[in-house]
């Protein structure tokens, strides 16, 4: 058997274990609840699914080919990955339980319903989902082109890019639209295992195989690319110490609101859960290094990959040095870092579309057709990237420039909001308006960094400004008359017993009515 059979067949095998698993995750449950049962798990994931779930969103098929890629071509900013999402999941002791006993005490299940909630007006929560689905599809194309990569890669060419896009798009969508958050919990412990076993071998095997070990491997690093260990990093690159800095800050503050990962948030059981995920999800930061190490490793295995190909330097170690049933398992363990993740992308953005925008029609009102309608977006969704992979990928691609910076201005509307009843409904929509606009206008013009500072969090400074003063300064609006207890959020701290038992169905006609506000 060749080596491109002995790799597709271990491929193949895992796919369809990955496809069972999912399945098995809601045996017996596929017809209980609702929407809250499909999107958030019923609320009852405990301790160990969310982290492996929450630990699923931040290993991406990036980490396997963009830090490979990052540390070959510039070494050290790569290092802003395990920065800004340590110190993400630090902000995220705070603001996780918070979101979660908001959400569970009234009934909601995404941010654009915690938006529309709070704010009282149904149609923000649609506007929100909009914007929303148009800063996450790139993520679900990248996803989609990163699996194609590892696939087409590890099959020593056996299977096309154009197929293996195709197979992770069919994959994802296969168990995410019956088992939903649940489903791809259970995933994320075989993504965990493979992830950690291959990184664990790949982390010692290298280094013995092309050097001496560690000490000849970092030596030739600090005599030849002395560059690739100090910012801005190999080639005067812009990304130097106020891009680093700040681009950590901003993501830290981006990633605890980012839709993904209030979906880990709502699926936990309790929110001492969420705190306690919080203190050991930094741990999983350390296997990022991996991949940062032997993509600078391929730089006296490889040289002179240049564009696209420096994401592959990892893989081209892999393939040229390890049997055919090696190079499949870990391609097996980088796929599923791209499923998991996108099937949680396509999850959040039915969810959403579930919840605030076809909600506001009356056909489409209860938790059954709200389920319903959010698993047929998923599926419309996950098409849409793969058609735009194949058809148009540069489309996608150039909205990807803006996808993290953009979702970074929601953190007023959100967070300043749900602890702030000041600030006004026309000062937040001013302000994420004014936010999103200069993000388009720097990013798209090439000035991101301006000045050496992202180019986002310049734009989260003058959102922020922009809301305060509207609020101070602007129109009153209609007065909210509900108490600060309906509006705002709580540490649920000593409250817990109150929040399971407020919101222990997650559906009904009571969280309906909250999601659509007064």
């Amino acid at each position: 058997m060749s080596d491109g059979a002995v790799a597709t067949t271990i491929f193949a095998v895992f796919m369809a274990g990955t496809v069972a698993l999912g399945l098995a995750a809601v045996r017996g449950r596929g017809k209980q609840g609702g929407l809250a049962e499909w999107s958030v798990g019923g609320r009852s994931l405990g301790a160990v699914f969310i982290w492996v779930l929450m630990a699923g969103e931040g290993y991406t098929s990036f980490s396997y080919l963009g830090a490979a890629g990052w540390g070959y071509n510039y070494g050290a900013p790569v290092l802003y990955v395990v920065a800004y999402m340590s110190c993400g999941y630090a902000v995220g002791y705070v603001v996780g339980p918070m979101l979660w006993a908001y959400a569970r005490r009234h009934g909601l299940v995404s941010i654009s319903d915690m938006v529309a909630h709070r704010y009282g007006r149904p149609w923000l929560g649609a506007g929100v989902a909009l914007l929303v689905t148009v800063f996450l599809l790139p993520y679900i194309q990248l996803q989609i082109t990163g699996m194609g990569v590892v696939v087409s890669t590890i099959s020593y060419g056996a299977i096309s890019l154009n197929w293996a896009y195709f197979i992770g798009f069919a994959v994802t969508t296969g168990f995410v639209v019956v088992s939903g958050l649940r489903g791809s919990a259970w995933v994320s412990v075989l993504k965990d295992v493979l992830v950690i076993g291959t990184l664990a071998f790949l982390v010692l095997y290298v280094p013995l195989h092309y050097f001496d070990g560690y000490g000849d491997f970092l030596d030739r690093v600090v005599r030849e690319k002395s560059d690739w260990l100090t910012l801005p990093g190999s080639g005067g690159s812009r990304y130097g110490e106020a891009w680093f800095a700040t681009t950590s800050l901003l993501n830290a503050l981006t990633v605890v609101i980012f839709p993904t990962t209030v979906a880990g948030y709502l699926g936990a059981r309790s929110a001492d859960g969420l705190r306690r995920n919080a203190i050991w999800l930094p741990a999983y930061n350390v296997l990022l290094f991996v991949p940062m190490l032997l993509g600078m490793a391929a730089l006296f295995v490889v040289p002179g990959l240049v564009g696209a190909e420096s994401n592959l330097a990892l893989f081209k170690l892999v393939v040229d040095s390890l049997p055919a049933w090696g190079v499949g398992v870990i391609g097996v363990a980088a796929a599923l870092s791209s499923i998991v993740p996108m099937a949680v992308f396509m999850l959040v953005i039915g969810t959403m579309w579930g919840s605030s925008v076809l909600s506001l029609l009356p056909r489409w009102r209860g938790p059954r057709r709200q389920k319903l309608a959010s698993q047929a977006v998923v599926v419309v969704a996950g098409a849409l990237a793969l058609v735009l992979t194949y058809a148009a990928p540069n489309t996608l691609v150039r909205l990807s420039l803006i996808s993290y910076e953009g979702m970074a201005q929601l953190v007023p509307m959100l967070l300043i909001g749900l602890v702030w009843r000041k600030l006004t409904l026309a000062g937040a929509v001013s302000g994420l308006v004014v936010g999103v606009g200069i993000v388009c206008a720097l990013v798209f013009s090439d000035h991101d960094p301006v000045f050496g500072v992202n180019a986002g969090i310049v734009a989260l400074a003058v959102n922020l400004a922009v809301a305060l003063v509207v609020s101070y300064a602007g129109p009153a609006g209609r007065r909210d008359e509900r108490p600060d207890a309906e509006v705002l959020a709580r540490d649920p701290l000593g409250a817990e017993g109150e929040d399971g038992a407020d919101g222990a169905d997650g559906e009904g006609e009571r969280g309906v009515r909250a999601a659509a506000g007064p």
